[in-house]
């Protein structure tokens, strides 16, 4: 089968940063589907995995996580999935990726693809999906509801990935007011357009901005990127007895600064739950159903915001250099072979 790798880490504009090759196609075993893949998309976590992660010697590493494709076999072991049904997951990050024409992944981790939506605009919303969603209900504790909720919800990196489907998650789950962050006019329009409340410009001093909208108290912060840069402004402005989640990487991240209020600090990882072989991984094959009723609903869309043609490694190549300029919103997609 054709598939997209690197053998060392090396930047993106490197020759062969990533690469075009041949292998043979996997066999499922156990409670494994293997996936006809579609459809892909590129996270963050593609290129971070890239630059710090090299194979060892001899090997070809195959990244991606995001895919939508059709059952093609299954293990002796699966009980939800059969050959033809039509799904989308995120896989793991302990295993091969999904930038190949053959996957296998556990059935515990995928849930039955949106059926109002194409392969390219489902492959948009997995991994991004789960952590949002876990984030949001898991890590921060917010009820679903649409009952009032007194309190407001700010989100750093409201474009991204990830909060391009809390944003939609939170006005339309819950009844907390929804604040993003963004920092160009394409950006802005994308938050408003998603449904925040209020967007405001991470660029710029947090508390003044904040101060100036006369919303209910920031009690949560979702805080997707630059936290680093950022969670000294967050301490100053999150409200006593609030809670923080995070996702990124920061290098320096002292939560001492969030003591004097009593904050909550949560980090979420979608990876946690297939990487430990959780008790609850079976959680994120009914999340990602659930996600699909909200969808062929109509209550959420797909954050699919560029389609980058094939999937080779050339194109693969464009969509990790924009991710990593930090200039994309919404999500990238490569689909077809």
């Amino acid at each position: 089968m054709k598939a997209v790798g690197y053998t060392k880490s090396l930047p993106i504009d490197a020759a062969d940063a990533l690469v075009d090759f041949e292998v043979p196609k996997p066999e499922p075993t156990g409670r494994d589907i293997r996936v006809s893949v579609k459809a892909i998309s590129a996270n963050p976590v593609d290129f971070k995995v890239r630059k710090r992660a090299a194979p060892p010697a001899g090997e070809t590493k195959i990244l991606g996580y995001d895919a939508a494709g059709v059952v093609d076999a299954v293990g002796p072991d699966v009980t939800m999935f059969k050959p033809g049904d039509e799904v989308f997951y995120a896989g793991s990050i302990q295993r091969q990726g999904t930038n190949a024409e053959f996957h296998l992944v556990d059935e515990r981790i995928v849930g039955r693809k949106p059926s109002s939506l194409s392969f390219a605009q489902s492959a948009a919303l997995p991994l991004t999906a789960i952590t949002a969603w876990e984030l949001l209900f898991d890590r921060l504790g917010v009820a679903p509801g649409k009952s009032l909720d007194p309190r407001t919800l700010l989100i750093m990196g409201g474009a991204g990935g990830v909060g391009s489907i809390l944003i939609q998650l939170a006005r339309r789950l819950t009844g907390l007011t929804v604040v993003a962050t963004a920092s160009r006019p394409e950006t802005i329009k994308w938050c408003q357009d998603l449904g925040a409340h209020a967007v405001i410009d991470h660029s710029k001093p947090l508390k003044e901005q904040i101060d100036a909208l006369k919303l209910p108290p920031v009690a949560l912060i979702a805080s997707l990127t630059g936290t680093e840069q950022h969670y000294k402004a967050l301490a100053d402005l999150i409200a006593p007895q609030g809670k923080l989640g995070l996702i990124d990487d920061p290098v320096e991240f002292n939560m001492s600064a969030f003591k004097g209020k009593a904050v909550s600090v949560h980090w979420e990882s979608m990876f946690t739950r297939s990487s430990f072989q959780t008790p609850d991984m079976i959680a994120q094959h009914y999340l990602l159903n659930d996600v699909a009723d909200l969808i062929d609903k109509g209550v959420l869309r797909t954050t699919l915001d560029k389609t980058f043609g094939t999937i080779n490694a050339a194109n693969l190549k464009r969509a990790h250099a924009l991710l990593e300029s930090g200039k994309s919103h919404g999500k990238i997609v490569l689909e077809g072979w």
